[in-house]
């Protein structure tokens, strides 16, 4: 058996959605803080990453996240974010199984009823309760990073003429929110094709016209993610089909894209403080969330979000690269 390189990954999926939690084989990738070793693995690495997402080894939706020593005191490990589309300032599902893998093998000490770890994400510190029960992680609840509404109410004309009218809001990546409605479309996976279609136009718009950027970090910037939000969707239990950059849809309720949605609920003043909020994804998956506070991101009004979900454990495996595969950083069909 030969490889130009051995990855050691713990692969896992949250409510549905896959993240491969890269536990060994890379080392400290350079940096002084965690979104410079993203921006760092992006440059130079970006083989690593196709290699672990790119089929034959992943898939077109497939996530993962890369385990690093934290760049900050205050955090327990620093995680670099990857997928199909790219490298992830944030990524609610991912840190949800980073948080139970961390707990099941034992890389953190875990303590019952509940384990603290603090995560030294690119976007901000991150701070994971696992409730454990027999050493099992049973849910995670997240704190993430301050979140926040850029435009209520904003049109825009589509490439087939169409005009829509979407909020637009972060949670840790920027989300356009708006009813699915808008396209004239029905929430139904028999039509996945047309509301993956329709989802991907608004982003190409978007990022043409009036591409967010974010007040305090320049490099986190562009609408890759588009929240469909689903026929009699409330501010206390929604349901969406999230369309993402390049073309697929996430399997989980997507924490980020939780958060940005009650950001851009708490902005129309529909959804108060500590307030549960059920968020449901395109496969009928959940997570709850809730409003922990407020505060200001660049002089901009923010929330605290937090929010609530699953990932169990699929597989152990160790990624080799034989030096005459003629796929070394995998394909895309």
């Amino acid at each position: 058996m030969r490889s130009r390189l051995v990855l050691h990954a713990v692969d896992s999926h949250t409510e549905g959605m896959p993240t491969r939690v890269v536990t060994g084989g890379i080392g400290t990738v350079p940096g002084a803080t965690m979104n410079e070793r993203r921006l760092w693995f992006r440059e130079h690495r970006d083989d690593i990453k196709q290699l672990l997402m790119n089929e034959p080894r992943g898939h077109s939706a497939m996530s993962g996240a890369i385990l690093q020593p934290p760049t900050r005191p205050d955090c327990d490990w620093g995680v670099i974010y990857i997928e199909v589309s790219g490298y992830l300032p944030m990524c609610g599902h991912g840190t949800i199984g980073v948080a139970t893998v961390l707990v099941e093998t034992g890389m953190v000490e875990v303590v019952e009823p509940v384990t603290t770890i603090r995560l030294d994400t690119p976007a901000g510190l991150v701070v994971a309760e696992v409730a454990v029960e027999g050493g099992a992680a049973k849910a995670v609840t997240l704190k993430n990073v301050p979140s926040f509404s850029v435009a209520l109410d904003r049109k825009i004309a589509l490439p087939d003429g169409r005009t829509v009218t979407y909020d637009l809001a972060y949670g840790g990546n920027f989300y356009a929110i708006l009813p699915l409605e808008e396209f004239g479309l029905p929430f139904d996976r028999a039509r996945k094709d047309d509301i993956l279609k329709a989802g991907l136009s608004l982003m190409e718009a978007i990022n043409a016209e009036a591409e967010p950027v974010h007040p305090e970090d320049p490099s986190i910037r562009g609408c890759h993610h588009v929240h469909l939000i689903a026929p009699g969707a409330t501010a206390r239990h929604s349901r969406h089909a999230m369309a993402i950059h390049p073309g697929w849809f996430d399997r989980s309720p997507c924490g980020t894209g939780t958060s940005a949605r009650m950001a851009q609920l708490h902005a129309r003043g529909e959804l108060p403080l500590h307030t549960e909020f059920v968020n449901e994804s395109f496969i009928g998956t959940r997570f709850t969330g809730r409003l922990l506070g407020t505060t200001e991101v660049a002089g901009r009004p923010a929330v605290l979000p937090s929010f609530t979900g699953r990932a169990w454990i699929t597989g152990t495996a160790q990624y080799l690269l034989d030096p005459d595969d003629p796929f070394p950083a995998g394909f895309v069909l």
